[in-house]
């Protein structure tokens, strides 16, 4: 995982601002199945989670600023609680539903990685179970298979892989359904 680290409150503003992502290296030989033996996939999607905080007046509505900066000491101060006001796919609402939803074919083999900077998080898809899960996206150790619910620690990227063998809606979501 990787964000902007430019030093003192700085970091941990960049990244409730959203201001990180996840880079991941193939090993150079492809990746291994649970058995050791060669697996592809199809198509690759990243999922970066980001959770933000933004204050509210005295009426529940959501401050705006004239400058990041602006709000910069509010938005920390509301952080420290560890309680989001938002918590979206890709930087905003709707960023992997709707017209932009990803998609596969029934057959295709899809690998998902999914990072969190700043919080844990248990990605699930519903109605599927990874074939094979790769903890901390350690393509070097030998998957997982058949994990329903994918942790992903603080500061970490996972990936996940699924065969799709049925057409239909497959949920992409947080399995703490409290915030689902």
């Amino acid at each position: 995982v990787y964000h902007c680290a430019p030093g003192g409150t700085m970091i941990p503003f960049h990244v409730i601002s959203g201001m990180n992502g996840a880079v991941m290296v193939l090993p150079r030989d492809g990746l291994k199945d649970a058995e050791g033996k060669p697996y592809r996939y199809d198509r690759a999607f990243y999922i970066g989670e980001q959770d933000y905080y933004l204050p509210q007046d005295d009426k529940g509505n959501f401050k705006k600023y004239d400058s990041p900066a602006a709000g910069m000491h509010e938005m920390l101060e509301l952080s420290k609680g560890l309680i989001p006001t938002h918590v979206v796919f890709n930087g905003a609402v709707g960023a992997i539903t709707g017209d932009n939803a990803l998609s596969a074919k029934v057959g295709e083999k899809v690998l998902f990685i999914h990072s969190q900077a700043n919080r844990p998080s248990y990605p699930h898809l519903i109605g599927g179970h990874a074939d094979l899960y790769w903890v901390g996206g350690s393509f070097s150790d030998t998957p997982l298979t058949s994990q329903e619910t994918w942790f992903v620690p603080a500061g970490s990227a996972v990936a996940a892989a699924y065969e799709f063998h049925q057409p239909g809606l497959y949920v992409y979501l947080s399995h703490n359904l409290i915030e689902a």
